[in-house]
This record gives C-alpha cells, structure tokens and sequence, in this order.
C-alpha cells in the first residue's frame, strides 16, 4: 500500500491566518509521513513561517505562491493575511479579495493536478473550482464535531428566529445534548435582514458541504464520539478525524520553541498545579478597560499566574492598576507577545488554563489534560464552550454574553474573573475536572498511535482517495 501511495499528491489550501495555516502544515506532515506528497498554497507573505516550520521536521513539502488580490478591493497592497487587516471594514474587504483567487487555484490545479484538494471551509467556491478539473475536495472547518453540528443544525433550523429576544435562550434542534444558546452569543450574520460579505461565505461553505467530497476534523472519536456520530449518521456529511494534529508533530513542534524562554524557567520554580495560564489567542484584542478588569480580578484570586498580552510595553500604561507588577513580582508574569504555549501548558506547575476557546488552543488543553476557564469572544468559540463545560465537564464559564470582535464590545468584571479562576484552580470541582482532563490527554495519546482511532480513520481516508483515483483512472 505504501508504494501505491508514494506518488499520491494532496494540494492544502489554507485561509492566510496562524490558526488555519498551523493545522495545516501539521495535516501536510501527517499526510507525507503516510508517503504521499504534499502541496501547501500560501502567500508570498506566509511562505517563510511555513518553511520554517517544515525545515525543522526535515519533511519535504512543496510551496506554491498566490497573490491576494488586495487592491483590487480597496485595500492596501500589503494585507496578505488576516493578520494584517485592522478593522471590521477591511476584514470585510479581505473575505470578499479571497474570493477572486479561484483563477490563481485553477492554474494551480492544472499545472500540478494533485489527487485531492483540502481546502479551508472559508473557501467554498473552491470545491467548485476543483470540480471542474475533476479532482474531488475535502473541506477542514478546523473546528470540533461538536461546533460543526451545532452550526449545520442552526443553519437548518434558525432556531435564533423562534424567540422574541437577544436575551432569550433557545435549544439549537437535533443534538444529542440539550444545548442553549441566545442571539447574543451568534455572529450577526445568522439572522435575518443581515446581509454582508461574511454572511454570504457562511451560507455558501453550508452549501458546499453537499458538493465536496467530505470533511476532515481535527479531533478524536474519544473526546466527542456522539457528535462524531451524529454528524456522520444524522446528518449525512462524510467526515473523517485525523487529530489532534498538534500531538502527531509534537515532537517537532518542541524543536521550533525553546525552554530558554523566561516564563519557562519562572514555572520550573513553582508547585504541581498552582499556576494558571491565561492567553487569548493571535487575534483577540482586548481594549484598556478589559485589560485592567483582568489585572485586578487575577490579581484578587490570590492565584500565581502567567498572562499573554497582546501589547507591547510602554510607558504609561493604562490598563494595568497602580503598583500591579511590583505587587505580584513572584507571584505572576505579563508575557508581552509571543509564548511557548504548548510548553507552558505541558508544565506541571499550570493546573489551569484561561481560553478564548479557539479549538486550536481547546486541543492543546485537552492534551496536556489542563482543565479550562472559558472566556469565548467569537467564531466557533461559544460553541466550544458548550462542549468543554457542558458535555466534557473539564471547564468553568466566566460568563462572556456577546459575540463580538470589537474591541469595546462587552466587558466582563473582575469579579467574575475571580471567582471562575477560584473554582477552576481549587477545590473538589477542579480536582474532579482535572481528572477528566487528565483522562482525555490519555485518551488523545492512543487515538493518534498506530490501531488508534484517528490513526486509523487517516488510513480509511487514504484508501478510498487512491481507490477514487483509480475509478478516474489517474492511477
């Protein structure tokens, strides 16, 4: 089987953003270690990240070049990733510039004619452009089972439009689990009379579901078996789980990081579980008054911490109360930028772990078995909220009400702050959640070994592509 595969090819086509780009050189790697090939299309912009990551792991994988079309519409010529759009207006623009790459993919697609296409849920007309040259797709939402059941079923069943508030709670229909949600707490762009570029991809990556070929998941049958279940038998969309996709490259990933860094060597010093960790992802940003109601509410949990902000240092700074760092030298760390997250989460002194709830950083927690406080502000994240307090039980809410992605959107007090860190780090709850989570880490670990679940779903998945390629005749 490994010589039948040698010489198959699978083309990855990513939205040019770290937590949909990093899932994928991970899949890029895991394909290749099963012998086929792998093609990465990025930006000119993101190349350098990417073969640096594949250099380290000495895995051969190509890298072919696109342009976004930026100044096409209104943009700078610049923003080549979501990174570098600063504003709702021009995410808007940048959603609607990914939409005119489909000439740029199709010369891809015909100059290299890969085996399949695995392309973001953010690209939906690529599994039209792929159809075309006959080469089947595979759509990664880089998201839980569990979010991509409760989204498909939202956008069955509007369930948002049977009540007569925001506020009101509403069960999304046809779940294992009874699981609420109200209009605060979904995107705009659900409801009805909204009509923008956001809302019409969503609609459009529902859609593409039944065109594609199926879905590829980044999770384990393990960790949400009845949602893996339902999404297949239910709701009759192919999927296959091929994760965590972070643990089958750990290894490398240790390589690319470094145990030099201060936070490390602040965490070698401090007891089995009596830090916690708090961090909200690349893209989250937090305005000053937020800022300073974490500073106090960490602060009053009397708990030692390590908090990444998205701030570089100046000389006033607001949002931190007077006197904060000198109070808590020892007791607590401000990491301006960029942390070793997997490396600090894998420390035995982190017992706890304060989330945005991207399902990047859920996995991570779920596989160093750190039980979570969640705080999500967007995306999938209120759904993996659910699952992670509701279905797992490996976390404590800290009462975030609103989907936004502004920076003066809701804030959440230090009250609350507090006492969510209180009841996650101490006390019989957190001692029970902190060995479900320990529970799942193991779990994790077995799903990606050879006869493991995820292990095996892959070599399914790799058998019926290259079964697919022979019944075309590209054998």
């Amino acid at each position: 089987m490994e010589a039948q595969n040698h010489q198959r090819n699978i083309a990855f086509f990513p939205l040019m953003a770290q937590g949909h780009v990093i899932p994928t050189i991970h899949m890029a790697k895991l394909f290749v270690s099963r012998g086929l090939k792998a093609t990465i299309i990025t930006t000119t912009v993101d190349a350098p990240f990417i073969l640096k990551k594949i250099e380290t792991s000495g895995t051969h994988i190509n890298i072919f070049t696109i342009k976004v079309p930026a100044v096409e519409v209104g943009l700078p010529e610049h923003c080549e990733n979501v990174h570098s759009v600063t504003s709702p207006e021009m995410q808007e623009k940048f959603c609607k510039a990914t939409t005119l790459l489909g000439p740029q993919l199709e010369l891809f697609l015909k100059q290299w004619r890969p085996d399949c296409l695995v392309a973001d849920m953010f690209f939906p007309w690529a599994t039209d452009v792929a159809s075309k040259q006959g080469i089947p797709t595979l759509i990664f939402h880089g998201t839980s089972y569990f979010a991509l059941c409760a989204m498909l079923c939202v956008y069955l069943y509007k369930p948002h439009n049977q009540v007569s508030s925001d506020s009101e709670p509403f069960v999304i229909p046809n779940l294992p689990h009874k699981i609420e949600l109200d209009r605060k707490k979904i995107p705009d762009f659900y409801k009805d009379g909204v009509e923008n570029e956001f809302k019409k991809l969503y609609e459009e990556s529902m859609e593409a579901l039944k065109r594609s070929y199926g879905v590829l998941v980044n999770s384990f049958y393990e960790l949400e078996h009845s949602y893996s279940d339902h999404y297949i038998n239910v709701l009759g969309i192919k999927a296959w789980h091929i994760g965590p996709l972070w643990l089958c490259n750990e290894d490398e990933d240790h390589k690319l990081s470094t145990d030099d860094h201060e936070c490390m060597k602040w965490l070698d010093k401090k007891k089995s579980n009596s830090v916690i960790y708090v961090c909200f992802g690349s893209l989250s940003n937090f305005g000053d008054a937020q800022l300073l109601e974490i500073a106090i509410g960490l602060e009053a949990s009397g708990h030692q911490f390590i908090w990444v902000v998205n701030k570089q240092k100046n000389i006033e700074e607001t949002w931190l109360p007077k006197g904060f760092e000198e109070r808590i030298e020892g007791k607590g760390m401000i990491v301006r930028g960029w942390a070793p997250q997997v490396m600090i989460l894998s420390h035995e002194a982190v017992g706890g772990f304060v989330t945005h709830c991207g399902w990047n950083s859920t996995l991570e927690a779920v596989c160093c078995g750190v039980p979570m406080v969640t705080w999500p502000l967007l995306a999938d994240q209120f759904y993996n909220e659910k699952l992670i307090t509701q279905v797992l039980e490996i976390g404590i809410g800290v009462g975030a009400q609103e989907w936004t992605s502004r920076v003066d959107g809701e804030i959440v007090k230090s009250e609350n702050i507090e006492k969510a860190v209180t009841k996650a780090m101490g006390g019989e709850e957190a001692e029970e959640m902190r060995s479900r989570a320990g529970g799942y880490a193991e779990m994790a670990r077995r799903a990606i070994e050879e006869g493991g679940s995820s292990y095996s779903d892959l070599d399914k998945l790799i058998e019926e592509l290259r079964s697919h390629a022979i019944s075309r005749g590209t054998n």
